[in-house]
């Protein structure tokens, strides 16, 4: 990669963008990952610091505070973001980085980097495929499934203000498409 660049990817839960970075993290050693803080409780086979930095409520908004974060939002009742070290870890060992995380962070790493930030979204096929990926997960409760798909329209909207968007029908086309904008700034 000729200048590092901050890769992220983003879309609504259930739309793939974990499965594709972790495929593309798998196949280009060249890249880093940024692993995001939260403050939600960790899910069975999450580990600490590869999944997400899981942190108290308390220390999440000290990072706020402290100016710590590139992006934090606070989503159903969970504080999400990324921390600036992820960055600076990267930068020093001259990778480029893959994000995975929200819409809303998604362009707040846009506002904050410009031209530096490539913004792919990831899209489901339909919002009916998205619930029952979402179903099949079995993370979710009948509650929090419905305060997800409360989010769906806002996040699929949101979709237009990407640099590019990417339909996740067949998982390998998907991962392809991922890699063709990546090497496009190698």
């Amino acid at each position: 990669m000729s200048k590092p660049k901050i890769f992220v990817l983003s879309g609504p839960s259930g739309c793939g963008k974990s499965t594709i970075a972790k495929i593309i993290l798998e196949r280009h050693h060249e890249l880093s990952f940024s692993v995001s803080a939260t403050t939600r409780p960790m899910r069975h086979g999450e580990v600490n610091g590869k999944d997400y930095y899981f942190i108290s409520k308390q220390d999440f908004e000290n990072k706020i505070k402290n100016d710590e974060l590139i992006e934090w939002e606070k989503i159903y009742g969970e504080y999400y973001g990324t921390l600036k070290s992820e960055l600076e870890k990267a930068e020093k060992m001259g990778k480029s980085i893959i994000f995975d995380i929200d819409v809303n962070g998604a362009l707040s790493v846009k506002n904050k980097y410009k031209d530096k930030a490539v913004l792919i979204f990831i899209k489901p096929p339909s919002v009916e495929v998205l619930i029952d990926r979402l179903k099949q997960r079995k993370t979710e409760t009948k509650e929090s499934l419905e305060k997800r798909s409360e989010r769906f329209e806002m996040e699929l909207a949101r979709s237009k203000e990407f640099d590019y968007c990417i339909i996740n029908n067949v998982l390998d086309t998907a991962v392809g498409e991922v890699e063709k904008i990546i090497n496009r700034f190698s």
